[in-house]
Parts: structure tokens; C-alpha cells; sequence
């Protein structure tokens, strides 16, 4: 079975699940166009309310959606409960501000005797989510929440390690009243994404994944001529420079690399910091390292998760070997983690010399890249040299100092003095090979909307 709930602290297979037959994506297609023929009509106070339902079912039911999170991608709970409220946060956004966000725009026109130009903001019809195993909930939130909120339909196409979490997604939407057919979830084949998105029905695809994905899905929306929108890899760079809180971002650094253990696009992957305090926050880094400690996810003491799977872990493993061959040094730092589950030692990662191309690689679990870098201008060249443009962070003192690196920084975001965590009210995406698109907020709600025209003319006007 290609869908199986396997828990990533003992490796027992617990439940599986049957792929999607053809006849089922053709009912789901079928029900999600009929739906969203009535629900593009639908008063936007409507679906508000049923956005807010769903925030206030996860925000009773937390320990309930937080403990199959846990469950099925090894993630601590405490970082499980955080993520549904997350979750709610950005139902309750939508519900608040999705009207405002789509409501019509009078256009400046050069000449008002020529017209009186309006941009409104339409639902195009059904979106395809491809989400991954991280983020369990917030992932599937972020596209549905805004998408419903704008009309759409979605079908889901979650990791097919999370089938209970993606299962469960589609109960939280029925028990908040969303009509039958706009959302939902299905064990797709690989087969089966080609074939939704040849559908007419089909306006587009948002996917969360590798790079690897990105290149098949993107391709495959391409050919069909349909819209996507591409969250994929990074290797974000965690900049200190001379002037930082060495102190408190060696905190944050920790943080930053090792939660979920270490498996978020936007961790703070290659830490780069400044020679005149780079023995000092490696002194400190290796002891904030060195005080978590790995064990059962559902246990308040434990800080250092085990890895979504023992695939995962062996895939990593073989990663680091391959960046020892071009040259980098890898040292263990850390208490000892425990042998039995897909638990990750972590490593800290040097040498990452200009002819190392394992520079330029994600490595999605607690391996620290580091870099001494001789002044600002050299972060700022380390940082760059990425093929990936997601996020980032600066540590400074100075604030505008802060702001001005942050400028030179070629991502789609930069936090100062904070590792980038997201947020229901900020966007999220990058460029490069991190993809293309934002999700969340005003961006995220018009990604797979019509952005029509219409404008009134007086029938004498002159051509």
C-alpha cells in the first residue's frame, strides 16, 4: 500500500490505505465542479462563518489533530499543538479578510471619458494541493482556507505518509458545514495527477514539495496549460554579523536549525557568521546542541524529535557521506540520540569550499552547514551562493544594518534578529529553485482567481 500511517518512533506500520481508483477521482471531479458552480456565488459572510467554524474546531479538538500529527510524522506534540493553532489562525484571517482582499478595484484611467475601468477578482474552479509530510495540517490550511475562501474547490493530495491526517482534514471541513464536494481528500496514484490536471474543471495546481516534484508537477501543469504555484526546497542562510547578540542568536540558531527536527524548508540550514565572533557562538552553538534531548515525541522533556521516517533518515545518512567525498568535515555534536526509531544525530558541517558542491544542497534534518565569513560583503556572497531563494535571517544590532543586508539578500524573505517562523498574516514563497508563487494573505487568495476586467464605455466615445 502506497498510504500507511507508520509511526516514526518505532517503525510499526499501523494502518494502510488503498490508492484512489479512476472512477473515484472522476466522482470527486464531478462533485467538486457541481459545488463549486453553487459556492462561486456564495456570500462572502457565508463562507466566513464556516471558516471560522473549522478555527474553532481545531482550536477545541487541538490535542486530538495534534496527537495524529505526532503520530504519523514523529513531529513533538508540543510543536504539533502550535501548528493547529497556526492552522486556526489562518481560517480565522481568511474568514476576517477575504472579502476586503477581493473586492473590486476602480482602475486609473488617463482619460474618464474613455471608461470607467474595474478589476474584479473571480474563482477560476477546482485547485489540485499537493502538500508534504512536515507540516500535516498547516500545509493543507494554507491552501484551503484562502482558496475555499475565494470560491474554489480543492483536492487534496497529502504525503502518503499522513493518510489519517489527510483524512481528517476532510472530516474538520464537513463538521464545519462546507458543502459536499468542495474539498476533498484522495489516495491519488501518479497517474492520477496528470489526469486531474488535464481535466477543463481543473484550474491549477499548488504544490509543497522537493525540487524534484516541482520539476514533474510544473511540467505537467505546463503541458496542460494550467496555473501552479511552487513551494519547494531551501537552504536558508542564518547571517550573523560582527555586531550580533552572539549570546541570543546562538539560541535562535539552535532553534531555528533543530525544530521539527530540522525539517522545514525555511530552517536555518547554512549559518553564516562573522570571523570576529565565530569561535564564540561555536562554543555556545555545540552546547545549545548538546542540552537537547531526543526521545518520544509525546513526552513534554524531549526537544529533538525523530525524523519523519527511517527512509528519511537513510536518504540524509547517505547525503552527508556523499559531502564527505567532496570534501566537507563532519563532526557529531549532541547527546547521543536513541537507536531504535528514525532518529538523526546531529552533525555540524565545515570545509563548504568554493569546489564543494555539497554547498549547494538541502539537507532536510539536523545537519548544520557552517561558514566563517571575513566581513559583511563575504555573508553576503556566502548567502547568495545558493541555487535556492526561499528565506533567511540577519542578526544585528543595527536595525537598518539589518534591513540593508537583508536587501542584498536574494530570497523571497528575510527576518532580522529572528529565524524566519511563519505567520497566519505574513506571505510565504521564494524564487529560484524554491519555486515561484506566494502563499497566505492578499497574494496567496489571488493566486487562482480571475483578475477580471470590465470596463464601462460611453458608446460615443472615440476609438
Amino acid at each position: 500500500m502506497a498510504y500507511a500511517t507508520t509511526n516514526p518512533l518505532t517503525g510499526e506500520v499501523l494502518k494502510t490505505f488503498p490508492n484512489a481508483t479512476d472512477e473515484e477521482v472522476q466522482a470527486a471531479l464531478s462533485e467538486a465542479h457541481a459545488a463549486f458552480e453553487s459556492w462561486r456565488d456564495t456570500p462572502f459572510a457565508e463562507r466566513a462563518k464556516i471558516m471560522n467554524a473549522a478555527a474553532a474546531i481545531l482550536r477545541r479538538d487541538i490535542d486530538k489533530y495534534a496527537r495524529l500529527g505526532t503520530l504519523e510524522m514523529g513531529k513533538l506534540f508540543t510543536e504539533s499543538k502550535l501548528e493547529i493553532i497556526l492552522s486556526a489562525e489562518i481560517f480565522e484571517y481568511y474568514a476576517k479578510y477575504a472579502e476586503e482582499l477581493l473586492k473590486p478595484e476602480t482602475l486609473p484611467v488617463a482619460n474618464p471619458a474613455e471608461g470607467k475601468a474595474t478589476l474584479v477578482h473571480e474563482p477560476l474552479g477546482i485547485v489540485l494541493a499537493i502538500e508534504p509530510w512536515n507540516f500535516p495540517f498547516y500545509q493543507v490550511v494554507r491552501i484551503i482556507a484562502p482558496q475555499l475562501s475565494a470560491g474554489n474547490a480543492v483536492l487534496l493530495k497529502h504525503a502518503s505518509n499522513l493518510p489519517q491526517c489527510a483524512a481528517i482534514c476532510e472530516d474538520l471541513m464537513n463538521e464545519a458545514g462546507l458543502p459536499k464536494g468542495l474539498f476533498r481528500n484522495l489516495y491519488l496514484a501518479r497517474p492520477h495527477t496528470e489526469m486531474i490536471l488535464n481535466d477543463p474543471r481543473v484550474c491549477g495546481v499548488a504544490l509543497t514539495g522537493s525540487e524534484g516534484a516541482g520539476v514533474i508537477i510544473a511540467g505537467t501543469a505546463g503541458k496542460a496549460l494550467k496555473k501552479a504555484t511552487m513551494e519547494l526546497g531551501g537552504a536558508d542562510a542564518f547571517i550573523l554579523l560582527d555586531d550580533a547578540d552572539v549570546e541570543k542568536a546562538a539560541k535562535w540558531a539552535v532553534m531555528g536549525r533543530h525544530w521539527n527536527a530540522g525539517q522545514v524548508c525555511v530552517s536555518a540550514k547554512r549559518i553564516i557568521v562573522a570571523d570576529a565572533i565565530y569561535d564564540r557562538f561555536l562554543e555556545l552553538y555545540k552546547k545549545g546542541v548538546s542540552e537537547l534531548k531526543a526521545g518520544d515525541p509525546m513526552d513534554p522533556s524531549t526537544t529533538l524529535a525523530p525524523l519523519c521516517s527511517q527512509g528519511a533518515a537513510d536518504d540524509l545518512r547517505r547525503q552527508v557521506e556523499e559531502a564527505k567525498k567532496h570534501g566537507a568535515t563532519v563532526e557529531p555534536i549532541g547527546a547521543p540520540v536513541p537507536t531504535k526509531g528514525s532518529f538523526f544525530q546531529p552533525l555540524l558541517m565545515t570545509n563548504l569550499h568554493e569546489n564543494n558542491e555539497a554547498r549547494h544542497w538541502e539537507f532536510f534534518g539536523p545537519v548544520t552547514q557552517l561558514y566563517r565569513a571575513k566581513d559583511e560583503a563575504d555573508a553576503i556572497r556566502i548567502a547568495n551562493d545558493s541555487p535556492y531563494g526561499l528565506g533567511g535571517a540577519v542578526f544585528t544590532k543595527d536595525e537598518s544594518r539589518g534591513a540593508r543586508v537583508a536587501s542584498k539578500i536574494r530570497t523571497g524573505m528575510v527576518y532580522i534578529n529572528h529565524p524566519l517562523i511563519p505567520k497566519a498574516d505574513l506571505p510565504f514563497g521564494g524564487i529560484a529553485r524554491s519555486g515561484y508563487g506566494r502563499e497566505l494573505v492578499g497574494l496567496g487568495i489571488k493566486e487562482f482567481v480571475n483578475h477580471k476586467l470590465i470596463n464601462i464605455v460611453d458608446i460615443d466615445a472615440p476609438i
